[in-house]
């Protein structure tokens, strides 16, 4: 009797154990395993289609969907004030742990120029996923064929040569070309500065000839590009950047300027501990895939990822470096 107990005591422990290893934990995954997909995740794009942000958003879904991370995840586009009315949602939604906001250096720009009541400071940082440079471009029929050739003309007659961008004052596409006048010694006071909602609005003007160049990403224009609808003159790295290594750098070309924009994910605040560790899990695996790591090469995009308190630190130091530079352009 005492062997038949022993082994009912032990072929239970070993069926309990097997149960632990499978069932599912309260926040929906399992215990030695990655977890069954995700559902009911929501990114917010705070501009129209077609932009950085909406691109950064649909290719980071769609990469959570083809690992079964997630599945169903849903990318809206809520556009608006460079960025802060999709923001403010944000912020409204308090507690609503499936929803997270696709943002970057533009809306933490945009809040401040816009003396918005949202910022980034009272949203629950998620991750930072991306860093990207600067271009300057132009349509295929453009007067100007090297960025030399723009400067020249824009110091010739700065509020003739109308620059666009698709961030609202504050944002990447503002500061880029404000940091490039001073550079080559234009006030920045007297650039004819255009803000379109987004690269899907900025594109069009390019292509219609309706500002003399834009200031954006290059990622946003490699299909353009490829089509031979857009030139770039220049970008805004360090090093020349393969998908568009015949581009020089402004560097190279004698204008002694580097600049980038980032691009992350931030939640509503006061969601809970649980649902913070999902998103950020969730956002971890996704960038750990061999799917993100070709998404990154094809578009060029500069691998910069920060999770949890390291990307709170960084939104921190963003905020500071966002309120000096608006400062000191006299914009804010």
């Amino acid at each position: 009797m005492r062997i038949h107990l022993s082994a009912l005591v032990a072929l239970s422990m070993i069926a309990l154990s097997a149960c632990g290893a499978t069932a599912p934990k309260p926040d929906g995954t399992r215990a030695g395993g990655a977890g069954a997909p995700i559902s009911g995740l929501r990114i917010m794009v705070p501009n129209t289609p077609g932009g950085g942000y909406d691109t950064t958003a649909r290719t980071a879904a769609k990469v959570m969907e083809d690992t079964k991370i997630a599945t169903g995840v849903q990318v809206f586009n809520l556009p608006g004030a460079g960025g802060t009315v999709g923001l403010q949602r944000t912020i409204n939604e308090k507690g609503n742990g499936k929803l997270a906001l696709l943002m970057g250096l533009g809306v933490a720009g945009a809040s401040y120029a816009a003396k918005s009541k949202a910022t980034l400071t009272q949203t629950t940082p998620i991750a930072k996923l991306i860093e990207e440079a600067g271009a300057i471009v132009v349509s295929k029929d453009s007067p100007y064929r090297t960025i030399g050739d723009l400067v020249a003309a824009w110091k010739k007659d700065p509020g003739k040569v109308t620059v666009g961008g698709g961030s609202s004052p504050g944002g990447p596409d503002h500061l880029l070309p404000m940091q490039l006048a001073r550079a080559v010694g234009i006030d920045p006071k007297q650039v004819s500065f255009v803000s379109y909602d987004g690269g899907g609005e900025l594109l069009p003007a390019i292509l219609g000839n309706k500002i003399g160049f834009g200031a954006s990403g290059y990622g946003e224009f490699l299909d353009q590009v490829e089509a031979g609808t857009v030139r770039i003159l220049a970008v805004t790295s360090a090093e020349p950047i393969d998908v568009v290594k015949d581009v020089p750098t402004l560097k190279a070309s004698g204008i002694d300027l580097v600049f980038s924009n980032w691009r992350g994910i931030v939640a509503p605040p006061g969601i809970s501990d649980a649902d913070r560790k999902t998103w950020i899990d969730a956002i971890t695996r996704m960038h750990d895939s061999r799917e993100w790591k070709a998404e990154l090469a094809k578009r060029g995009w500069t691998d910069s990822f920060l999770t949890g308190d390291r990307f709170t630190a960084y939104l921190a130091e963003q905020d500071k470096n966002v309120v000096a530079i608006l400062a000191e352009l006299g914009l804010a």
